[in-house]
């Protein structure tokens, strides 16, 4: 046997194995679409993924409630989803109309704490003013089956056809908290005194806690590329996942007033004025989104990458848990199940023909083995 035809069995080998991975290449979901609340097996045989709803148009945050949940779809609608698999797709009435362009349109999105009584919640979208596009976080009041804006809490966030950031999340102080992208704009991520590039800590009544770190600013930290996920850990400390360029996406552990480096420094690059990354992907890309804190790990979806990652914080290692569905958004875990949302639909994605869909992995084991 000649010297190549050995070396192409080996490599063959490698490939078959699942030893070599190319993260960037896009997975057809096409091929294999599993019907509403029909059940399949994966490469694990304890691991069933249901179907929970299909046909979702560019799904961007889950928010559980009671029954069901609330789905932002990123043109503007509001889609409630019960755990039967009925889906109900609702207005929303805003002051700005919605701007569903590139990735921006509407995005993050939570419940007051007293929802119930109150029927108010926040979401985070994109608009256009003087031909510009800019992001805004509103209040909103559930009536009837559609939402009405009740007050913007803050407003001209910088914003462009990508890197618009958009994860709104109520934190364990009960200050909301947003990621904002460096909108296209590299540099602005550095200038501390401008909402682009940064996570904002924000008071209920739109106005800067008296606490936060820069003065008379909403900036919680900065240096920020296009954060998209936010999750807190069982002693309260925030986490934050990021795209990076080309790569180099990032894990990061967030402290008040602290630089995150872009676009001065990414992967293992270090600066004694900046903070580097619990995580990152190397040269390869996770294009990570949506994140769930769970007996001490962080669950991240994956839409370049496809996939869903756990990183555990104590080990400091990630594994991929979760792939086969395409790009993922947004994940919730409840007990031992967890709840993704896919994205095959947003432009960049292998939509099949039940695309976008909210899937449920049962019986899935989130605890550390």
């Amino acid at each position: 046997m000649s010297w190549f035809l050995i070396i192409l069995f080996l490599l063959t080998s490698f490939e078959l194995s699942g030893c070599i991975f190319d993260p960037k290449k896009e997975y057809d979901s096409s091929q294999e679409i599993p019907g509403t609340n029909t059940e399949k097996t994966t490469e694990r045989d304890d691991l069933y993924v249901e179907t929970v709803a299909a046909d979702l148009n560019v799904p961007w945050t889950i928010q559980p409630y009671e029954d069901g949940f609330f789905i932002t779809e990123r043109e503007g609608h509001i889609a409630f989803i019960d755990k039967d698999g009925s889906l109900n797709r609702q207005q929303v009435e805003l002051e700005e109309e919605v701007a569903s362009q590139g990735e921006g349109g509407l995005l993050g999105f939570v419940l007051d704490e007293n929802f119930k009584e109150n029927q108010t919640a926040y979401v985070y979208h994109t608009y256009r003013n003087n031909n510009s596009l800019f992001n805004r976080i509103a209040v909103i009041k559930k009536q009837g089956d559609n939402w009405r804006e009740q007050k913007p809490l803050l407003e001209n966030i910088p914003g462009a056809d990508i890197h618009n950031g958009g994860r709104l999340k109520l934190g364990p102080d009960g200050m909301l908290y947003a990621t904002t992208g460096d909108a296209n704009m590299k540099n602005e991520a550095q200038q501390s005194e401008i909402l682009a590039g940064s996570i904002l800590r924000i008071d209920l009544n739109g106005r800067v806690p008296e606490d936060n770190p820069l003065e008379d600013s909403y900036v919680f930290s900065y240096g920020h590329r296009n954060p998209q996920g936010l999750a807190w850990d069982e002693n309260e400390r925030l986490y934050s996942s990021e795209h990076g360029p080309s790569g180099h996406d990032e894990i990061n552990r967030i402290e008040a007033g602290q630089n995150y480096g872009w676009l001065a420094i990414t992967g293992d690059a270090t600066n004694t004025a900046m903070q580097s990354p619990l995580f990152h992907s190397g040269n390869n890309t996770w294009a990570p989104s949506g994140i769930s804190f769970h007996n001490g790990n962080l669950y991240v979806t994956g839409l370049r990458g496809n996939q869903l990652m756990r990183f555990n914080l104590e080990k400091e290692e990630m594994e991929i848990v979760f792939s086969g569905e395409g790009r993922l958004r947004d994940v919730y875990i409840e007990n031992d199940n967890m709840y993704v949302i896919t994205n095959n639909r947003d432009g960049r994605g292998t939509p099949g023909e039940q695309d976008d869909r909210l899937l449920h992995l049962k019986n899935f084991e989130v605890h550390t083995e």
